[in-house]
Parts: structure tokens; C-alpha cells; sequence
């Protein structure tokens, strides 16, 4: 199996945290509120503010804080950089899965041990 596909596999995205970040921004234009995300990706306030840092810094989303009636208000947002890498991650993803997928076939999963037929689904 080619490694092209797992070297397209950015580690910022693949961590289960940011996958879930990236994931969630993705499916809005406006952007989430970090309560909105916090609650989305069921995170700790600490825990989301660390892979959001992380995020930033990698130029993968944008935060805007502002106060609206006097009370914060700090929206997060995918920027066209973090889209384009994030749907590359994902295309890469998808590779990898699917090379995956046709490694087992049902021949090897009728040999394997009851433990691993019963683990493996096809």
C-alpha cells in the first residue's frame, strides 16, 4: 500500500477532538459560539480552548471576540485555509479507509479467529 495516503493525513485534524471541531464548523457558514461548540463536541471550557489554540495557530479556523449588550461573545469560524486542508484530510481519509476496507475480504474474515469475525463487519 502507497504511504501518499496516510503522509496526506495532517495529525492537526486527525486527533479526535479536532476532528469533531472541524467537523462541526464545517456544517455552518455563520460560524459556532464557543458554547454552541463546547456543547456540540461535549468538551470542557479547558480542553476546547487548548485544540481551539492549536487550530488557530495552524490557521485552520478564525475567533472573533467581541462584546454584544455587554456580554462576550467569541465566535469561531472555519477560514478558507483550514476548508481546503480539512477537505483534503478528509479525501485522504477517505483513501486510506477504503484501501482499508478492501485489505479484508471475506476470505481472510471466514479464517480469522471467532474473536476477529466477530469484530470485523463487511
Amino acid at each position: 500500500m502507497s504511504t501518499g495516503s496516510f503522509d496526506a493525513l495532517e495529525r492537526i485534524f486527525h486527533e479526535p477532538n479536532r476532528l469533531a471541531v472541524m467537523s462541526a464548523l464545517c456544517a455552518t457558514e455563520k460560524g459556532l459560539s464557543f458554547r454552541e461548540l463546547r456543547e456540540i463536541t461535549d468538551m470542557t471550557d479547558g480542553n476546547l480552548n487548548r485544540h481551539l489554540k492549536v487550530l488557530r495557530e495552524a490557521g485552520a479556523i478564525v475567533i472573533d471576540k467581541q462584546f454584544i449588550d455587554g456580554k462576550p461573545l467569541t465566535t469561531i469560524t472555519i477560514s478558507s485555509l483550514g476548508l481546503e486542508r480539512f477537505s483534503d484530510y478528509l479525501s485522504a481519509l477517505e483513501d486510506v479507509l477504503q484501501k482499508a476496507r478492501r485489505a479484508i475480504s471475506a476470505e481472510d474474515v471466514s479464517e480469522a479467529s471467532p474473536a476477529v469475525r466477530d469484530a470485523v463487519v463487511i
